[in-house]
C-alpha cells in the first residue's frame, strides 16, 4: 500500500459510499445504508442486492457530505437522507441544494467553497463537471438530472477527486487541465445500464473508462466505488482489476478498508 493510502485511509461501505478524513474534517460520499430490496426512484425501480459494509452508527462524526446527486436511490437512500439533518454541511448539485434543506449547499461547476480546518488553515472544495450518461449535457440531464463531482485541495494536503456518477471522459480532461496530478481519485464505476436509457450505454464509467480516467488524471491512487450491491451495476471488481491491469495501472488501485458484513 502506498504512503498516501496509509496516511489517508478511505473506508468504503459499498455502493457509492466512502468515508475519509481530510485536513481534520471527515467527509462522506453519497450515503446509502438501506437494506437490500427494491427502491422507488426517479426513473426505473432500483434493486439493491447486498447490505452495506457497516451502518450509520459506525460512521462517527461526519462534517461534510459530498453528494453527487439526490434524485437516485443508489446515491441517496432513506437511511442516507436521515443522516443529512445531523451533518453540518452537504455539498451537492444546484437542484439538490434547493431540495435538501438549510444545511445543503448547491454548487455550480467550478464553484469553490472554503472550509475551516482545525489547524487554522482552510480546505477548498471545488465543484467539477460530471455527466450521468452518454451524450451532450442537455441530452443527459433531461433524462438523468444534474450530477456534480468534487476536488479537494489545501496547503500541505493531497489533491483528492470524487467523481460522482460521471460517464464521460471529456469532463475528466477538463478537471485534469486544472488539477492533475491527482493524489487520490475516488472513482464511481460499475457501468450501470438500463436497456430503455441511452440504448443501454453506461450511465457511469465502465471499467475501461475508469482506467482511462485514471491515466488522464495521472492519479497516484484510485479507490473505486459504485460497482457493487445493485442489479443495474454490470461490471464489478474483477472487471476493474482486468481493465487496470490491461492499462498497466494495477498498482494504482486501492480497494479501501471495510468492516466484514
Amino acid at each position: 500500500m502506498s504512503a498516501s493510502a496509509t496516511a489517508h485511509p478511505i473506508r468504503v461501505f459499498g455502493g457509492p459510499t466512502a468515508l475519509f478524513e481530510y485536513g481534520g474534517l471527515r467527509f462522506l460520499t453519497d450515503p446509502t445504508f438501506d437494506d437490500p430490496g427494491e427502491h422507488e426512484n426517479v426513473g426505473p425501480v432500483l434493486t439493491k442486492t447486498d447490505p452495506a459494509h457497516g451502518t450509520p452508527a459506525d460512521l462517527g462524526r461526519v462534517d461534510v457530505v459530498l453528494l453527487s446527486h439526490d434524485e437516485h436511490a443508489d446515491n441517496l437512500d432513506y437511511s442516507g437522507r436521515a443522516l443529512l439533518p445531523d451533518v453540518p454541511l452537504t455539498l451537492t448539485t444546484p437542484g439538490g441544494g434547493e431540495r435538501l434543506g438549510d444545511r445543503a449547499r448547491g454548487m455550480a461547476d467550478w464553484e469553490a467553497v472554503e472550509l475551516d480546518r482545525q489547524d487554522g488553515g482552510t480546505i477548498t472544495v471545488t465543484a467539477v463537471p460530471a455527466l450521468h450518461g452518454p451524450g451532450s449535457r442537455e441530452e443527459v440531464e433531461a433524462v438523468t438530472g444534474q450530477v456534480v463531482g468534487f476536488v479537494l485541495t489545501g496547503d500541505g494536503l493531497p489533491t483528492v477527486y470524487v467523481s460522482g456518477d460521471n460517464a464521460a471522459l471529456e469532463p475528466v480532461r477538463e478537471i485534469a487541465e486544472r488539477f492533475a496530478p491527482i493524489d487520490t481519485a475516488i472513482l464511481f464505476a460499475g457501468a450501470p445500464r438500463f436497456p430503455m436509457l441511452f440504448d443501454g450505454e453506461p450511465l457511469v464509467l465502465d471499467s475501461a473508462g475508469a482506467a482511462e480516467a485514471s491515466r488522464i488524471l495521472d492519479a497516484r491512487r484510485v479507490v473505486p466505488v459504485h460497482y457493487e450491491g445493485w442489479t443495474h451495476f454490470t461490471e464489478g471488481r474483477d472487471d476493474l482489476e482486468r481493465a487496470f491491469l490491461s492499462a498497466d495501472l494495477a498498482d494504482r488501485l486501492d480497494w479501501g478498508s471495510r468492516m466484514n458484513r
